[in-house]
């Protein structure tokens, strides 16, 4: 009985993740290609390794052969074989493994960096962090310990290549079912997530139990849960958000702490109009968008946010509108206010076919609806287009030198970003002309008005511990 060979067997079947039947079989291919090359013009050879004793035999064309009988070439080509063939399966093995594991977390260790790139290695292969898969924001150093989420997984000729994340959705919703055990039983749901990575996430959840409290599941006993998921992404921000079948009441969870007064959906756009008091516009559109940004991405609406004067400015410019087209009624602007369609640009980019097939109504008013919505349309955009070049226009001329602030809540962008902006750099008001010279500038002599021919006064630079005189200078 040969136990050498069956725990060498065992060991390479153990450390390679390998069936120990395949490792037999490569065995023999491996002693078959080391005997076809001592003996190449053999016909008929058979090698066999008993499986429970471990015993070799091989017979060439019909007759016993020793293996031990070959010589040293042979016995290296049988070593190559062996070894490419264990390789092989080996790749198999881990690609097999990986695949399963895609979209869940894997720990490693931080090898090394390559370009932009972290290597981490997790024992039995090396992965690859791409930069773009980074957390902004993150350092890490060699031999660290590092968490990520297996995000692709290929087979090539020569390796199995795995690509780690830590910036995709999923990794926040993997690690929600490592810290968070109703989550992994499927008692409570992550329904929709939405991710800005390094800055801030919304997760709206919802439970299958009526018992248990989805959000306050999420969130842990004085937020320890949700803690430990910030702290490994780095204190990024994580909203939770109570799931609703209703696109209103969803929409309205998402953009809190903001408080909506009203919401407007139009199926037709997949556009929620929402409206906002002054005071909340700053809460709902967040800093640089982002609040709305995340909300939309996740509840998968386009999302505009408006004032009540603005909403209000729109409605009646729209039934203005629609009641100088001849046949068109209240009724008629009711129903298309109706539809979520607030503004004549709506009615612009629904056209008329939906006017037809959802409110019946005749296809010429429908198409004089649309014309007539999409010409005032054009007017209202020429009209803020001339206003905007005639501020500027004025601005340059009454103060020249200073570019006119822009208003980027036109831009799409939040009014805070306007205040941050204005608080960071402040803008000194102009000195009032005056004849009389101030303190700070001195009269301007003739000379210096003349320009040339006049004398040139040099400014003269304190030095560092005051200008010294003559009696100053060490000398006497």
């Amino acid at each position: 009985m040969n136990q050498e060979l069956l725990k060498i067997v065992d060991g390479i079947a153990r450390d390679k993740n390998i069936d120990k039947e395949t490792v037999f079989e490569d065995l023999e291919a491996a002693m078959f290609s080391a005997i076809r090359k001592a003996n190449t013009h053999t016909e008929e050879i058979v090698i066999r390794i008993d499986r429970q004793s471990g015993d070799m035999t091989a017979t060439v064309d019909g007759a016993q052969m020793s293996v031990r009988e070959l010589g040293r070439i042979a016995a290296q080509t049988a070593k190559q074989v062996m070894i490419q063939r264990i390789r092989e399966a080996e790749r198999g093995s881990l690609f097999e493994e990986y695949l399963d594991r895609k979209g869940q977390i894997v720990t490693g260790r931080i090898a090394r960096w390559e370009g932009g790139s972290l290597i981490v290695d997790l024992g039995r292969i090396e992965a690859i962090l791409p930069k773009s898969e980074q957390i902004p924001g993150d350092s890490h150093q060699p031999e660290e310990r590092i968490r990520a989420m297996v995000l692709d997984v290929r087979e090539q000729p020569s390796a199995v290549k795995i690509i780690l994340s830590r910036s995709h959705p999923d990794f926040v919703r993997a690690m929600f079912e490592l810290e968070v055990p109703e989550v992994s039983e499927k008692v409570i749901e992550i329904k929709a997530l939405s991710r800005e990575a390094g800055y801030r996430t919304k997760a709206a959840v919802s439970s299958l139990d009526s018992k248990v409290d989805a959000v306050g599941a999420c969130v842990g006993v004085r937020g320890s849960r949700i803690k430990n998921i910030v702290d490994e992404l780095g204190g990024e921000k994580i909203d939770i958000v109570r799931w609703n079948d209703s696109s209103k009441v969803l929409i309205a969870n998402s953009l809190k702490p903001a408080e909506i007064v009203d919401i407007a959906l139009c199926f037709e756009l997949s556009r929620a109009t929402v409206v906002v008091n002054e005071d909340q516009l700053s809460l709902a559109i967040g800093k640089r968008g982002q609040n709305v940004r995340l909300a939309a991405r996740l509840t998968g609406w386009d999302i505009d946010i408006l004032t009540p004067g603005e909403f209000s400015t729109g409605l009646d410019i729209l039934e203005k509108t629609i009641r100088q087209v001849q046949g068109a009624d209240q009724t008629t602007i009711d129903r298309v206010v109706a539809m979520g369609m607030v503004s004549v640009l709506d009615v612009e980019e629904v056209g008329a076919e939906p006017l037809v097939n959802e409110l019946g109504l005749d296809a010429d008013l429908a198409k004089r609806i649309a014309a007539t919505c999409a010409e005032e349309s054009k007017k209202i955009s020429q009209q803020q287009a001339a206003s905007k070049d005639k501020k500027r226009g004025r601005g340059d001329e009454s103060r020249p030198g200073k570019a006119e602030p822009v208003n980027l809540e036109k831009h799409g962008q939040p009014a805070e970003i306007t205040a941050e902006a204005t608080a960071e750099t402040p803008v000194e008001a102009p000195a009032e002309a005056s004849d009389e010279p101030s303190a700070e500038m001195p009269a301007e002599t003739p000379a210096a008005q003349d320009g040339a021919g006049g004398e040139q006064y040099e400014r003269v630079e304190p030095q560092p511990g005051g200008n010294k005189g003559p009696a100053d200078d060490g000398t006497s």
